[in-house]
C-alpha cells in the first residue's frame, strides 16, 4: 500500500489523500460477492443510530474468518481492497480448486504459498494453533474459542503478541494493553494485517464522509433545551451538568457499557485501563 496526496487544486483536495494498491487489481471474485440491502441506521423506518445514511452502493465480499481448510495449501491469486473494512483482502485459490477471500496480511504477495495446519513453518500468512507458535511472535485474526473464527486483530495495522504458553492456555497482548488468556487449541495466523497506513489517510471534504455513510454531528450544546440536555444559554458555555449526557438523558461519554458479571471477564488478566 502507498499513500497517494493530491494536488491542492481545490479547498477540499487541499488536505485529500488515499490508501491506494500498488497493483489493481480489477473487479472481485463474483460468486464471493452478494450485494446487502443496508439499513442505514434505521430500524422499521425510524432512527436507532443516528449520524448513518446515504453511503456509496457496494456489494460484500465474503471473508472466511474460519479457515478451516486444514493441511490444504493454498495460493495468493490476488490482493484487493475491500470497501466493506479496513484492511485489503486476499483471494486464496486452494490445491482442490476452491476459491475463498481472506483478511490479508501485510508482506503477503501474489503467488505466495500459504498454508492453515495444527503446525507450520513460521512464516508470514501461515496459520497455526497458538501452542505450536513461538513465544513473542507477532499474530493476527486469533480466534477466543477453538473453532469460532478469528475474532481478535482484524482490523488494518492491529497485532496481538503471544506472551507465552503455560499447559493449554496462552496469554495474549492485544495493542490496547490488555492481557488476555485463550486456548491453545485456538488457531492464529503469524504476522500483522495489511494496510497499515490506513489511520494516515486524511478524508478531506464533507462529501466523501457522505460516500462512506456518514452523515453529519451537530453538538449538543449548540442545540436548544428541548432538543439536548447540554443546549440553550447565551453563547458559547459549559454544558452545565456535572456529566454529559445523551439527547435521552443517558450518562456518555465514558459511562462503562460492559456487563458485570459477563463470562469473558476470567479471561482478562489486566483491562486496557
Amino acid at each position: 500500500m502507498k499513500i497517494k496526496i493530491y494536488r491542492k487544486t481545490t479547498p477540499g483536495r487541499r488536505q485529500m489523500s488515499v490508501a491506494k494498491l500498488e497493483k489493481d487489481s480489477g473487479k472481485p471474485e463474483k460468486s464471493l460477492t452478494y450485494f446487502i440491502k443496508r439499513n442505514k441506521g434505521r430500524s422499521g423506518g425510524k432512527i436507532s443510530v443516528r449520524h448513518k445514511g446515504g453511503g456509496h452502493k457496494r456489494r460484500y465480499r465474503e471473508i472466511d474468518f474460519r479457515m478451516d481448510k486444514l493441511d490444504i495449501p493454498a495460493v495468493i491469486a490476488r490482493i484487493e481492497r475491500d470497501p466493506n473494512r479496513s484492511a485489503n483482502i486476499a483471494l486464496l485459490q486452494y490445491a482442490d480448486g476452491e476459491k475463498r477471500y481472506s483478511v490479508a496480511v501485510s508482506g503477503m504477495k501474489e503467488g505466495q504459498k500459504i498454508l492453515t495446519a495444527e503446525k507450520t513453518p513460521v512464516k508470514i500468512g501461515n496459520r497455526a494453533m497458538l501452542k505450536n507458535i513461538p513465544i513473542g511472535t507477532q499474530i493476527c485474526l486469533v480466534e477466543l474459542f477453538p473453532k469460532r473464527g478469528a475474532q481478535l486483530g482484524r482490523s488494518a495495522g492491529s497485532s496481538v503478541t503471544l506472551m507465552s504458553v503455560e499447559g493449554n492456555m496462552a496469554q495474549l497482548k492485544l495493542s490496547s494493553g490488555e492481557l488476555r488468556i485463550a486456548s491453545g487449541d485456538c488457531f492464529a495466523t503469524i504476522g500483522q494485517v495489511s494496510n497499515t497506513l490506513h489511520n494516515t489517510v486524511m478524508i478531506g471534504k464533507a462529501g466523501r464522509s457522505r460516500w462512506l455513510g456518514i452523515r453529519p454531528t451537530v453538538r449538543g450544546s449548540v442545540m436548544n433545551p428541548v432538543d439536548h440536555p447540554h443546549g440553550g444559554g447565551e453563547g458559547k458555555q459549559g454544558i452545565g451538568l456535572k456529566h454529559p449526557k445523551t439527547p435521552w438523558g443517558k450518562p456518555a461519554l465514558g459511562k462503562k457499557t460492559r456487563k458485570k458479571y459477563k463470562y469473558s471477564n476470567k479471561f482478562i488478566l489486566k483491562r486496557r485501563k
